[in-house]
């Protein structure tokens, strides 16, 4: 694992999807340099949260068997034309991720949807589609996915999490902070990577790469 990751905030711009407005939320070089680290030709590699494919389309490129889980019908369509086949695209919620997804799987390249703790009322986990958010709750549920996640890894494998500390208002959610220790409930916590932008995405406090392991 690397102590720190450079990143180019026009990779952003330049690899978002052709009609979208939102940012990917990792690069296809984080992604590669994630699945070069912590896997070999031929291992497999999920997604849970897979949004616009990153992990899936760069996994397939690498030799590497993939699948992904996305909630949004024009997500897994966008992702699928994006693949050439090989890689497995599932619609359905992360939530129910063991009843979805069989393993081993070798490694977990991820970025949940990011939730604010106050002045959020839509849910990440709906696909912001419903307003019953609530952050407790939210984290709650992603410890349970993570807990899924655990028991789909292989002895050895790992679970990687992009997640930033978030600022709105002038008030910061310790998101990273507050997802690594939900995670941690179900994985041991290896250490970060700190993503260093050379133009630092707005509403970021600090951006990494969460490492665990399943022994």
């Amino acid at each position: 694992m690397k102590p720190y990751l450079l990143l180019r905030a026009a990779d952003l711009a330049a690899q978002r999807p052709s009609g979208e407005v939102d940012d990917v939320h990792f690069t296809e070089a984080l992604a590669e340099s994630v699945i070069a680290d912590t896997t070999s030709a031929g291992d497999l590699v999920l997604d849970p949260f897979a949004g616009y494919g990153t992990t899936l389309v760069v996994a397939e490129r690498m030799g590497r068997e993939a699948i992904g889980v996305e909630l949004l019908a024009e997500h897994v369509e966008h992702v699928r034309a994006r693949t050439s086949g090989r890689a497995q695209v599932l619609q359905g919620d992360a939530r129910q991720l063991a009843d979805l997804v069989d393993g081993p799987v070798d490694l977990v390249l991820t970025s949940p949807p990011y939730m604010t703790r106050s002045g959020h009322p839509e849910n990440p986990l709906t696909g912001y589609a419903t307003d019953d958010g609530s952050y407790p709750t939210y984290l709650r549920e992603l410890g349970s996915v993570f807990g899924q996640v655990a028991g789909l890894l292989r002895p050895g494998g790992h679970a990687v999490v992009n997640v930033a500390n978030l600022v709105t208002d002038g008030q910061v959610t310790p998101l990273a902070w507050d997802v690594g220790r939900v995670v941690s409930e179900h994985l041991p916590f290896l250490g970060e990577t700190f993503l260093c932008w050379d133009v630092h995405p707005p509403g970021l406090a600090g951006d990494y790469l969460l490492w665990f392991g399943r022994h």
